[in-house]
């Protein structure tokens, strides 16, 4: 279940016929200041969350499903070569977004920081998320929750009979509080919101992953279902992933579209349950043409089981197979990314089709 930490923030009052004086705060219990982290002496009460309808994850303040545009967010959906909305794809040296959602009050005197959970599916030791770390340091309180080993493919899966396991990593990125954990990169997030975290982040950031997520590759990939996760949450997320499966992957030129798409997601007021599901193509950064809003492609792979038998002559079988994309349409993230474009498809953890619903409320009958 969510849970929400209540912040002892208030004063200690006088007492009667005492001598006036100014008022003495009285200390906060577990508060380690800037990171946002807990430490194992908070005694803060958590309140208990409210809005959840049940397992489907709708919410029910909105009376409809959740998912209705509230965001914003407008990314010019026509190819352009200077990616967001016309502006440079570039991100300038030392400064962000001009400042109109949290980024933008953060800068206000007393406001605080963005706090910003950063998660993987390949390893807290991986390249993809150092350079993720790195592409957007600066913008927030960044807090680093990842799995201890590579959980590619985990989808949504989470740990529930074997127990988790935190382990700190602040040494793995400097001047940032990480940790490590024994689970799925679901269960990172679960983690943090509800243990980790002195409050619930700003945003959700997952990848870079090694390999492409576009298309079906969104349902199995545990990168994607960390941020549907976040979103479950309240959090507005993103995930990311490029196109190349070498760990020595040029992770340069996604570095500056990350920061890019981050910075707009912060200098506005996001809808709680943002999902974007952004992919890099694997070219040097003078032939990326900018940004697309896309999306997902009918695509799947066509697999082949391959027959082995090991020392004892038992039988076991390694899943191979190819991409095949039965979408010929110049709006999805394949096309995108096929002609050098950053994809990026907003995606939703309400999997009901609406379109059917309508059609079975007129035909079926009770």
């Amino acid at each position: 279940m969510e849970k929400k930490l209540n912040h002892p923030d208030r004063k200690a009052g006088r007492s009667k016929g005492a001598v006036k004086k100014k008022a003495i705060a009285a200390p906060k219990p577990g508060k380690t200041g800037a990171t946002g982290i807990l430490k194992k002496t908070d005694t803060a009460a958590r309140s208990v969350r409210t809005g959840k309808t049940g397992p489907t994850g709708i919410i029910r303040e909105t009376g409809k499903n959740g998912m209705e545009d509230n965001s914003g967010f407008d990314i010019d959906v026509k190819p352009a070569a200077n990616g967001l909305n016309g502006k440079s794809a570039k991100a300038p040296a030392g400064k962000t977004v001009a400042a109109k959602g949290r980024a933008g009050k953060a800068k206000k005197a007393g406001a605080k920081q963005p706090l910003i959970l950063i998660t993987n599916d390949d390893g807290i030791s991986a390249p993809g998320i150092r350079n993720l770390v790195e592409a957007v340091r600066g913008l927030g309180k960044i807090v680093v929750v990842a799995p201890d080993k590579p959980q590619s493919g985990m989808g949504h899966a989470i740990t529930i009979g074997n127990p988790l396991r935190l382990q700190p990593m602040h040494h793995m990125f400097e001047g940032i509080e990480a940790f490590s954990c024994s689970g799925t990169p679901v269960d990172c997030v679960k983690l943090a919101v509800d243990k980790v975290l002195r409050r619930k982040p700003d945003l959700c950031l997952s990848g870079i992953n090694h390999g492409a997520n576009h298309s079906i590759n969104v349902i199995y990939s545990g990168t994607m279902s960390a941020a549907v996760e976040a979103a479950i949450e309240s959090i507005p997320s993103i995930g990311f992933s490029l196109l190349d499966y070498s760990v020595e992957a040029d992770f340069g030129p996604a570095r500056k579209y990350v920061r890019i798409i981050v910075q707009e997601v912060l200098s506005r007021s996001a809808d709680k349950h943002l999902i974007l599901n952004v992919n890099f193509p694997a070219v040097p950064e003078n032939l990326l043409k900018g940004i697309r809003v896309c999306r997902q492609a009918y695509a799947k792979y066509e697999e082949d089981f391959i027959e082995r038998n090991d020392p004892n002559q038992k039988k076991y079988y390694w899943l191979t197979g190819k991409f095949v994309n039965f979408d010929r349409g110049r709006d999805t993230d394949v096309w995108a990314l096929e002609h050098n474009y950053v994809s990026v498809v907003p995606v939703q953890f309400d999997m009901t089709n609406y379109v059917l619903k309508s059609k079975l409320e007129k035909t079926w009958k009770s």
